[in-house]
């Protein structure tokens, strides 16, 4: 799957994999060492993320139902919390510095095919 900014036109990801289930959203990216450029994880449902036992900063895109872009977190260090987001239905994770190479802001519309 891919990640788009309907608003921008830019790629935000060429492969996206998805956690939408409890072992799933569970695990994240737990385990790996890095996130490379072109990846992301999509978690749904989701409201907000936490980075306990990650080597690796994120970025992270908070969208709602419709994919709009609700709240970004830009490079989330290891050991963090993110805030809850209620108006969130999912989140994109990212490696670190796509949301400022991208130029994602809040209320751009994600497209994930």
């Amino acid at each position: 799957m891919k990640a788009v900014n309907r608003i921008s036109g830019k790629t935000l990801a060429d492969d996206v994999s998805i956690a939408d289930n409890l072992l799933s959203r569970m695990k994240g990216l737990l385990g790996r060492s890095t996130l490379p450029s072109g990846e992301a994880l999509w978690i749904k449902p989701c409201m907000g993320v936490h980075t306990f036992g990650m080597k690796f900063s994120i970025d992270v895109v908070f969208l709602d139902r419709e994919k709009h872009v609700v709240e970004l977190a830009k490079r989330l260090r290891p050991n963090r919390m993110s805030r809850i987001y209620s108006s969130a239905s999912s989140v994109l994770e990212l490696p670190a510095g796509t949301i400022d190479a991208t130029h994602t802001v809040t209320g751009d519309t994600i497209e994930i095919v």
